[in-house]
């Protein structure tokens, strides 16, 4: 009887549209990185800013390779991508939202 009810929820919930989905990923991948960096930031705190955000923290290299070992994991249980689009995607999303890098060499210091 337990049984059927819980199947009888499940399909009473309404499907999440893929621009949701991705939408919701975008704000677990934001959230997670703050959290793996350490900041005690939100994806709501950021999210009607239309500044340079991303710069103003900052994670370390291993903070991101353990974030970006977390999205992968994370993107393969929720698409069931292939690794190649899980790495290219997990790039891709550095690029446009990743904080800035605290331990990196400053090549172009004056």
């Amino acid at each position: 009887m337990m049984l059927n009810l819980k199947k009888l929820i499940n399909m009473a919930k309404k499907r999440m549209s893929m621009q949701e989905k991705h939408q919701e990923t975008i704000i677990d991948m934001i959230n997670e990185m703050f959290k793996f960096a350490g900041h005690d930031v939100t994806y709501d705190d950021i999210k009607d800013r239309k500044d340079d955000w991303y710069m103003q923290w900052t994670m370390t290299h291993a903070q991101y390779d353990e974030w970006r070992a977390w999205g992968s994991t994370y993107l393969k249980k929720k698409y069931n991508w292939n690794k190649t689009l899980i790495e290219r995607e997990m790039s891709m999303f550095g690029l446009m939202w990743g904080l800035k890098f605290s331990d990196s060499p400053q090549y172009f210091s004056k």
